[in-house]
C-alpha cells in the first residue's frame, strides 16, 4: 500500500505543476495572438487537459473494458460541470460572455444527442458513431478557430511577454506532466480505493472519473489564483465537448461496444435512468443563466455542489453492482 501512496502523491505534484505552466502559456498564447481566453479554454486547454480521459479510455475500450471509456466519459462531465465548474462559481462568480459561449455549448448539446442515441436507440456504441463524433470534433475546432479570427480580442499591454519558445515550452511540459500525474493518480488511487473494497462499478463513474477531470480542476484553481477565470470556464466546456467527441469517439472508433449495464437503480439500467440524464441537467444548470443573462451566480456553484455529493451518496449506498 506505500507504494501506490508514495506514487499517487508524486501524480498530484506533477498535475500541480503541470496545471501551473500550462495556464501560463496558455494566457499568453491569449494575450499574444488577441483571442478571447474563454475560447483558448474551450481548445488548447481543453485539448490538454483532456489527454489522460483519452489515454485511460482509449487503453480501456482496446482492452475489451468499454465499460470503463463510457463511465469515464460521462463521469467526467459530470465531475466538470458539478465539481470543478461549481467550485469556480462558488469561489468567484461573474460575467460570461454569451457570443463566446455560444458555439461550446451548442457543440456540447449535439454531442450529447449523439451520445443518447447510441445509447438509447441503437442500445450500442458502434464505429460509425464513433467516426460521427471524431467529425463534430474536427468541426468544432474549425468553427472556433474561424470565430477567434473573426472576433480577436483587443490588444493589452503587457508588462513581461513571455517569449514564442517559452509560451509553446510551457504548453508541451506543462500538458505532459498533468497527462503522466494524472495517469499515475488514476492507477495507483484505483489500487488504493481496491484495497478499501470499493465496487468496480462505482470506481469507474466516480474515482477514474474524477482522478481524469483532476486536471481540469488544477486548471481550474490556478486559473482562478491568476485571474483567468474565463479560462477556466472555458476549460470545463470544451473539456466536456472533449469527453463525448474526442474521448468517446476515439475509444468507440477503436474498439466498438454495446451500452454496458454495471450497474442498476431500481432495477434499470443507472447509466440510463440517473447518469446520462444528470450530465445534461448539470451542464443546463452550468450554461443557461451564462447564455440568458451573460453572468454567472454563487448560487449555481452552491447548487451544482451539492447535486455532486448527492450523486456520489447515491452511488455508493443506493446503485447496486451487477
Amino acid at each position: 500500500m506505500l507504494v501506490p501512496v508514495l506514487l499517487f502523491i508524486v501524480g498530484l505534484v506533477c498535475l500541480i505543476k503541470g496545471g501551473d505552466w500550462f495556464v501560463d502559456g496558455a494566457s499568453t498564447l491569449a494575450r499574444k495572438f488577441h483571442l478571447p481566453e474563454l475560447l483558448i479554454g474551450a481548445t488548447v486547454v481543453s485539448i490538454g487537459t483532456t489527454l489522460p480521459e483519452v489515454m485511460v479510455s482509449t487503453i480501456s475500450a482496446v482492452g475489451g473494458h468499454g465499460e470503463i471509456a463510457y463511465g469515464n466519459a460521462i463521469g467526467s462531465v459530470i465531475c466538470n460541470s458539478a465539481l470543478i465548474a461549481a467550485i469556480t462559481l462558488a469561489v468567484r462568480p461573474g460575467k460570461a460572455d454569451p457570443k463566446s459561449l455560444k458555439l461550446p455549448v451548442m457543440f456540447f448539446f449535439l454531442a450529447a444527442a449523439i451520445y443518447c442515441v447510441a445509447a438509447y436507440l441503437l442500445g450500442e456504441f458502434s464505429r460509425l458513431i464513433g467516426l460521427i463524433m471524431l467529425v463534430v470534433f474536427v468541426a468544432y475546432i474549425l468553427l472556433t478557430i474561424r470565430q477567434m479570427k473573426k472576433n480577436p480580442q483587443p490588444a493589452e499591454e503587457a508588462a513581461e511577454e513571455m517569449p514564442t519558445w517559452k509560451m509553446l515550452l510551457f504548453l508541451v511540459v506543462g500538458a505532459a506532466l498533468i497527462a503522466v500525474g494524472a495517469k499515475l493518480l488514476v492507477d495507483n488511487g484505483t489500487k488504493i480505493a481496491t484495497a478499501l473494497g470499493v465496487p468496480e462499478s462505482v470506481i469507474a463513474l466516480t474515482f477514474v472519473a474524477l482522478g481524469t477531470s483532476l486536471p481540469e480542476l488544477v486548471t481550474a484553481i490556478t486559473s482562478l489564483v491568476k485571474g483567468h477565470s474565463d479560462l477556466s470556464l472555458g476549460n470545463v466546456i470544451g473539456a466536456n465537448i472533449f469527453n463525448l467527441v474526442l474521448v468517446s469517439g476515439v475509444s468507440v472508433a477503436l474498439a466498438p461496444f454495446p451500452v454496458p449495464v454495471t450497474a442498476k437503480l431500481g432495477g434499470y439500467n443507472s447509466s440510463l435512468v440517473m447518469e446520462i440524464p444528470l450530465m445534461i441537467l448539470v451542464m443546463l444548470i452550468l450554461t443557461l443563466p451564462a447564455l440568458l443573462k451573460g453572468k454567472l451566480s454563487r448560487a449555481q456553484g452552491i447548487l451544482l455542489l451539492a447535486i455532486y455529493a448527492a450523486f456520489c451518496v447515491v452511488q455508493f449506498t443506493v446503485v447496486k453492482p451487477v
